[in-house]
């Protein structure tokens, strides 16, 4: 039974969470059950159809903002050392 509105919202998570007042954390939260329960796996076309399908309506929604930063590439932790490693002279 799916009761999501979109092929890839098939739980009704990100429908149900733009029906309620949330904070950015509870977005998160939403977000993340979302992405680790859906099938075929996620990435940017999938979190594009959602803001595609949902942001226009609702555009300051802390949800919109959540899959936003959902497209952008994680950043990744570089070049900083710690311990003794980055005390030492070289």
């Amino acid at each position: 039974m799916r009761k999501g509105e979109l092929d890839v919202d098939p739980r009704g998570l990100i429908l149900e969470a733009y029906r309620m007042q949330l904070g950015p954390e509870d977005c998160r939260t939403i977000f993340l059950d979302w992405a680790l329960g859906l099938p075929g796996g996620t990435g940017p076309t999938e979190i594009a159809a959602l803001l595609a399908h949902y942001a226009p309506a609702h555009p300051d929604h802390p949800m919109t903002a959540v899959l936003r930063e959902g497209l952008n590439p994680p950043v990744r932790p570089g070049g900083r050392r710690g311990g003794r490693g980055a005390r030492r002279q070289r």
